[in-house]
């Protein structure tokens, strides 16, 4: 090793002890100027603001957001622990975002703090802090929530805006659905004495069906001579219900996506075709658009593949041994994997096309598809077997994203909850978009999330009478940025037109 290689190895080591004893933000005092600079300059941490770092990768490009998005919570909770004394909460808006399990990275995270300096403080990427000067919730409305200090949920759905109500319907829907009875958010309300945020909350909880949390709370302000005006805040009734035992934010939010999103996309996606399917000729035009559907896919997730190498892949007569390209990296196990997955997703498609329901046929052999995709690459020895498995067994993060996918123990509730709303959805036009969107959302897997959401979208296809459709590299940023539209403010336009422009 030489002395340069040798003193950036000294630097790791130090950056390594860092990150194992759990430290992401990290302050220009806990490295040696000498290892600061060595690392700053390969690549190995980033600057957030003076005297702040993050740790990073050196082969991130110029405007490449994904190590800050991964630590910007963490980041958050120390620098402002650091520099509030602890005495600071998100607020009550925010609050309810990390209560139901979003953890999307805001552009503005609004904090507030008695020491606070009313300005915003600028970090990466256009993100930024802006501390308010108020005096703290009391002590008992507040928590701590993976090292952030939040408003419990009791006391962030009474004093969040009235406007939240508007702004972020889903949001504050799935807040409430998780309460299952009147006492905590009764005693925030009598403690304070507020009534006319009462007859808000009633109104809340009697548009989401829980009708005994409702009463209860009238009664107890009532009890206590305060006088209630019952209100609904929401701007229109949802036709999703939730029973008293139905808390679980995830899957509670994704329902409530789902009813939210369907009428636009029916708005904006072609008509079901009317005429009857010619199987013979749908699988036929679908294996014709196997090398240009593998090229594209493919390249979308950053693989280096030729049509060349999936030709010769289709053909059999690729072989792992004596291919010097396969031994250099992914990608030809990748075009391999591709093709073996595609053959399992043809005999879903069949089954559809021949009367069975997409939901059921999705449920049943997407774990097929998955092992099918990666298979190749475990008999490499490039990625565990332990891999194929299942469902991921940790976090995930989306390059580039803002939006962080569920906990493991989250996915666990939402893919069967997925596989339900397609059951239950008579428009192939809606199972096509959000069978792709709420996919990829929930990010099940390590890997593969991106090829598997486009087989699903295709599968759906297929069950409306729709083409198989590619999705081409060269509008790949149309695509992640609608994606991400879709993903972070709900807005589901982008994606269902980007996906019609392509039928």
């Amino acid at each position: 090793m030489n002395d340069i290689s040798q003193k950036l190895a000294d630097s790791l080591e130090q950056l390594q002890q860092l990150q194992e004893s759990g430290v992401v933000a990290i302050q220009s005092k806990q490295l040696s100027r000498v290892h600061r600079e060595r690392l700053l300059k390969h690549g190995f941490i980033r600057e957030v603001i003076r005297g702040w770092y993050i740790p990073a990768m050196p082969d991130e490009k110029p405007g490449d957001s994904t190590s800050w998005y991964t630590s910007f919570w963490d980041f958050c909770g120390t620098y402002l622990s650091h520099r509030f004394d602890n005495a600071w909460c998100l607020s009550p808006e925010q609050s309810i975002s990390l209560h139901i399990g979003d953890r999307t990275v805001p552009q503005q995270l609004l904090v507030r703090s008695p020491k606070g300096n009313n300005k915003p403080t600028a970090f990466l990427h256009d993100t930024s802090i802006f501390d308010v000067r108020l005096n703290m919730p009391a002590a008992e409305h507040i928590e701590n929530l993976d090292g952030l200090n939040v408003y419990s949920l009791a006391a962030a759905l009474v004093y969040s805006s009235a406007n939240q109500f508007q702004n972020a319907p889903v949001h504050m829907r799935t807040a409430f659905s998780m309460v299952t009875d009147a006492s905590d958010v009764l005693s925030v309300l009598l403690a304070g004495n507020h009534s006319v945020i009462a007859g808000r909350l009633v109104g809340a909880f009697r548009n989401i069906g829980r009708d005994l949390i409702a009463n209860n709370i009238l009664k107890g302000m009532q009890a206590a001579d305060l006088k209630v005006q019952e209100e609904d805040p929401f701007a229109e009734k949802v036709q999703v219900s939730f029973g008293r035992r139905d808390v679980s934010p995830y899957v509670n939010r994704m329902r409530l996506m789902w009813a939210q999103m369907r009428e636009s996309i029916i708005a904006h996606f072609p008509e079901q075709p009317q005429q009857t399917i010619d199987i013979e000729n749908y699988m036929a035009e679908v294996e014709d658009k196997f090398v240009t559907d593998a090229y594209h896919s493919l390249s979308i997730e950053g693989y280096r593949v030729t049509r060349e190498l999936i030709e010769l892949v289709r053909s059999g007569n690729w072989q792992a041994e004596g291919s010097d390209e396969s031994k250099k990296h992914l990608d030809a196990m990748a075009a391999r994997g591709y093709w073996d997955a595609f053959q399992e997703v043809k005999k879903a498609l069949l089954a559809v096309l021949e009367g069975k329901n997409p939901a059921d046929v999705l449920e049943q052999t997407h774990s097929d598809w998955y092992l099918a995709l990666f298979g190749p690459s475990v008999a490499a020895g490039i990625i565990k077997q332990s891999d194929l498995a299942g469902y991921r067994s940790g976090p995930v993060y989306i390059r580039q994203s803002m939006h962080t996918p569920p906990s493991k123990e989250a996915v666990r509730d939402m893919m069967p909850t997925l596989f339900d709303l397609l059951a239950e959805e008579e428009n192939a036009a809606v199972r096509v978009v959000l069978g792709h969107l709420i996919f990829v959302y929930i990010h099940p897997y390590f890997d593969g999330n991106g090829r598997m959401g486009r087989f699903i979208m295709n599968l759906m296809m297929a069950s409306g009478g729709y083409p198989w459709t590619v999705v081409p590299v060269e509008r790949r940023d149309e695509y992640m940025q609608a994606l991400e539209a879709a993903s972070v403010r709900q807005d589901i336009v982008p994606f269902t037109q980007f996906l019609a422009s392509l039928v």
